[in-house]
């Protein structure tokens, strides 16, 4: 099986699949811890300061 790398378009490694290497694959999880990755929605967001 053989594709793309979602982060550099280089061939994929089955090592890190989906990634080429470890280094994209650690790129695409320091998005995740910084919450890049988000899904749309039309709520605005809650402030981190506001109380329940």
């Amino acid at each position: 099986m053989s594709g793309k790398c979602p982060q550099c378009g280089k061939p994929m490694v089955e090592a890190y699949r989906p990634f080429c290497s470890k280094r994209c694959a650690d790129v695409d999880l320091a998005r995740w811890f910084r919450e890049d990755y988000r899904i749309p929605t039309a709520e605005p967001p809650v402030p981190d300061d506001e109380e329940d």
